[in-house]
């Protein structure tokens, strides 16, 4: 099972992150830097094994995370079906 990784927002200092950037994870982890990975793996685990997270009202197989540097940079994370196109 891949998750598709969608930037949604990004002021990141360094520069590594761009709005709309699009990662799709299957077994290596991306070029993402080290402290948002950090942030987003257990989401990223959790949901490629089969857990459905709190969305709201909701339960879904996706997340949101935000930067732990001032939340500069917002990822959504959600299951990935090979017939999408990026």
């Amino acid at each position: 099972m891949k998750v598709k990784l969608t930037v949604l927002q990004s002021s990141c200092r360094s520069g590594y992150h761009k709005n709309g950037d699009v990662y799709i994870v299957d077994d290596i982890c991306p070029p993402i830097c080290i402290e948002l990975w950090n942030c987003l793996y257990p989401y990223l685990f959790a949901i490629k094994n089969g857990a459905e997270l709190d969305a709201g009202e909701k339960k879904a197989k996706c997340f949101t995370v935000r930067c732990p540097d001032g939340e500069r940079v917002v990822v959504k994370g959600e299951l990935y079906e090979e017939s999408e196109r990026s």
